[in-house]
């Protein structure tokens, strides 16, 4: 073979490997081996995209701003007599008749327009004492307002104006809040007027913070300041979720921690109010404390369940039915107790009347007791029970 055929034939032949080899590399890569590290990335599947997080939520201060109103108060107080005016060498200089002058003091907070009725919520420390209570709309119109009634024991007072037209709030269902949800705070801070703070939910359920009995607060980082309270607090579509009330604060302004009543809560004691003159609670006569892990252990349970029975109330529904200082309470009804806060939410839900089955652990003895519940005694009567 001549030497251009020979070269000709191995060109033929290398071409060819190399389409072989291209071909090999586009459709069965993995036939190749490499030396070099491969990173290897789990991805997430693809999804439909997320919606556009809105850019304003003016719509929802629209819907709920007009419902929101600021309530200002007049308290009696009195001025504190000057030490001068028991020294005989300056009492000649003093009028006997402004000693211990009556005096006014006038202080603010917000409410919520519940209905077109007229009815308000707000906390019952903006109203508490007060000898007249005025309400402003955001349309400039005032009125006086009567108390039609309130409830210490969860903070809220509901009020009521003769205003028409009124606008009125959607409520919402606080129970479908989670953390991280959008919520906006609308009250009058420091009296400057209507404003409105936007921040998110914190936490949920917060307990034993020993500002009222009964505490289911809602935790925001929305700003909370002095007037704030008895204002609304709103998810992003405007409709309300609950009812500022507190803020942990060293300064006396927001500190981003902000509390506030779930709304499902203030609509049941503001039903409650309006329709029987007051709310009814059940009630068992117990003071009560979770079981902890040391209780667990002292009492040889096999986990931490129920609550340790601290004390019963002489002539009290769980005195009738026999309970003890000392037992452990397991089930209500056919439900586990887990905790002295669920228990007492369980218990406060029942109606005067209702009969129920307890399930007691005594001296390693498990047995059952019927009682019949009993109407929670008023905060400040002699057989109030302690709430922590």
């Amino acid at each position: 073979m001549a030497k251009g055929g020979v070269f000709r034939f191995i060109g033929r032949y290398i071409i060819l490997g190399l389409g072989i080899a291209a071909a090999v590399i586009l459709l069965a890569p993995g036939l190749i081996t490499s030396d070099r590290p491969v990173v290897e990335v789990e991805q997430a599947p693809a999804s439909a995209p997320a919606g556009p997080s809105p850019s304003s939520y003016a719509a929802a201060v629209e819907r709920a701003a007009p419902a929101v109103v600021n309530i200002y108060t007049a308290k009696p107080s009195s001025e504190p007599r000057h030490p001068f005016f028991d020294n005989p060498l300056f009492e000649r200089f003093f009028d006997e008749r402004r000693q211990d002058r009556p005096r006014t003091e006038t202080s603010l907070g917000s409410g919520v327009l519940m209905s077109q009725q007229g009815y308000i919520l707000t906390n019952h420390h903006v109203i508490k004492d007060a000898t007249a209570i005025e309400v402003r709309l955001t349309d400039g119109r005032r009125a006086g307002a009567a108390v039609v009634g309130t409830d210490p024991e969860t903070d809220l007072a509901v009020l009521r104006i003769g205003l028409r037209p009124l606008p009125s709030v959607t409520s919402g269902r606080s129970s479908e809040l989670a953390v991280g949800d959008v919520v906006l705070a609308i009250g009058n801070p420091f009296g400057v007027g209507q404003t409105v703070t936007q921040g998110i939910v914190s936490a949920t359920g917060r307990s034993q913070l020993g500002l009222t009995t009964f505490e289911d607060f809602i935790q925001t980082d929305a700003a909370i300041n002095p007037g704030n309270s008895g204002g609304a607090l709103v998810n992003a579509q405007g409709q309300l979720v609950g009812i500022n009330t507190a803020i942990y604060s060293r300064s006396g302004g927001s500190m981003g921690i902000g509390f506030a009543i779930p709304v499902d809560l203030a609509r049941g004691v503001m039903a409650n109010i309006i329709e029987d003159g007051q709310v009814t609670r059940g009630w068992l006569g117990l003071q009560v404390q979770s079981v902890t892990d040391e209780l667990a252990k002292a009492f040889e349970l096999s986990d931490a369940q129920g609550v340790l029975i601290a004390n019963v109330y002489a002539d009290g529904p769980a005195s009738d039915a026999g309970l003890q200082a000392g037992d452990i309470l397991l089930r209500l009804d056919e439900a586990p107790v887990q905790g002295a806060r669920q228990l007492r939410q369980r218990v406060t839900a029942l109606e005067p009347g209702d009969r129920v089955t307890l399930t007691l652990l005594r001296e390693g003895t498990r047995s059952q007791r019927e009682l019949t519940v009993a109407r929670r005694p008023p905060r400040g009567s002699p057989r109030e029970p302690r709430s922590r």
